[in-house]
């Protein structure tokens, strides 16, 4: 089967298409075809690449104004242009989409129906860029592709073994029963990370207990045990946690008051600085990209110094939470962006984190590729990086409902 995926963000449109069947490998493969659309300002930047990973085509222009017509143009390149890869748009049999937030009942995936993007939709208050940008790529397939069926592959759903100790705000009960608490992020890669952990450690899923760390432009952290998340440090919104790229992660929520009430800011300014002003951007004023903060870093820049080390306490002081959590651990897994790029992050932290019988080998950690271990056999932990694998698991889940069927009728979801 060809699959395509896409995973629909608020600035960028990423697709992949993959050939997969139930009697594939469970080891992860490349894709036939990867395209992503960034938009910067005024901007387009275009980008397709084959399997191989090289790129085919680059384009940039003035950005249409209309995101829909856009993605639309690249889909196209699937199967029209230079960078076709396809006869024709029949031969994709069905399309995954990643959906950030699926509340209290999308917890697994499920055929996109009306009702599913009903459901979906309400949820936009939470997540206002990434849930209505999931809608509208499932519009633009339903337009380009009308035959073929839609899976929603839900960020959130990992999280809905989360015990209630975990879940729940220390607010007034009432907000728990009106459905304020914590969801947890990133769910996709987390439990992606934990069965890859298998795979190269040889080991029981069923008795390991990991703590897979998504470091990128959004960051989060979750401890698995036994294949199920029982902790995380996102929550009801993606903005609670760690530091990350733009959004500051978790604050006094005294602070919001104060800005409130001496009218430093206003509601609308307030999201606009905890989500795109904040976090690596705000402290060093240079750059929300990890690479650009290490570059200034080495240069003498001193809120570069800043926000690097407030990255790296936030993350050990995290990843200390989650080992109590789990009650001790046994794998230590960096992933995304960050984590799997970034030798400086991984050294720093698991420097720090040595009173937890975490070692690293200095040399594997400066070379390595992902998938890999670059912990010594002295360590007590093992210390993996492995290559987010989102697209690929949103593609697997599509090939697993079409062979098995899966329940589409969202109030049989289990809570």
């Amino acid at each position: 089967m060809k699959i395509l995926v896409l995973n629909s963000g608020s600035s960028s449109q990423k697709t992949a298409l993959f050939e997969l069947d139930a009697k594939s490998s469970p080891e992860p493969i490349a894709p036939l075809w990867e395209g992503k659309l960034d938009w910067n300002g005024n901007d387009e930047a275009l980008s397709i690449k084959n399997s191989c990973g090289q790129r085919i085509r680059t384009d940039a222009e003035t950005a249409s104004g209309d995101r829909q017509a856009s993605v639309e143009k690249l889909l196209r390149n699937l199967w029209s242009g230079p960078a076709a890869v396809l006869q024709s748009a029949s031969e994709i049999h069905s399309a995954g989409h990643r959906i950030v937030h699926g509340g209290p009942n999308l917890t697994q995936p499920v055929i996109v129906t009306s009702e599913v993007k009903r459901a979906i939709a309400n949820l936009s208050a939470i997540a206002p860029l990434h849930n209505q940008a999931g809608l509208e790529g499932i519009a633009i397939i339903e337009k380009l592709l009308p035959s073929i069926p839609q899976v929603a592959v839900f960020d959130t759903g990992f999280h809905r073994t989360l015990p209630v100790a975990a879940k729940t705000y220390a607010g007034p009960y009432d907000w728990y029963e009106q459905g304020i608490r914590r969801f947890g992020f990133h769910g996709i890669n987390h439990e992606y990370c934990a069965n890859r952990a298998t795979q190269l450690l040889g080991r029981d899923l069923q008795h390991l207990k990991v703590i897979s760390c998504h470091l990128g432009n959004g960051c989060s952290l979750a401890a698995i045990d036994g294949g199920k998340s029982v902790d995380t440090t996102m929550g009801f919104t993606p903005l609670e946690g760690l530091m990350m790229g733009t959004r500051t992660g978790s604050i006094d929520p005294g602070i919001l008051t104060h800005l409130l009430r001496t009218k430093y800011a206003g509601e609308h300014d307030l999201d606009g600085i905890l989500n795109h002003k904040s976090g690596l951007l705000g402290i060093s004023g240079i750059s929300s990209d990890m690479r650009d903060i290490l570059e200034a870093l080495r240069n003498g820049n001193e809120r570069a110094k800043l926000a690097f080390d407030i990255f790296v306490h936030r993350l050990c002081s995290e990843i200390a939470a989650m080992a109590a959590s789990l009650g001790g651990f046994d794998v230590l897994v960096f992933t995304a962006g960050i984590g799997e790029n970034s030798a400086e992050v991984r050294a720093a932290a698991c420097t720090q984190l040595k009173f937890l019988g975490i070692e690293i080998d200095t040399a594997k950690n400066a070379a390595v590729k992902p998938d890999a271990q670059i912990s010594p056999p002295s360590s007590k932990v093992d210390v993996l990086v492995i290559r987010a694998q989102e697209d690929w698991s949103i593609a697997r889940e599509c090939v697993r409902m079409s062979e098995q069927g899966r329940p589409t009728d969202i109030t049989a979801l289990p809570r």
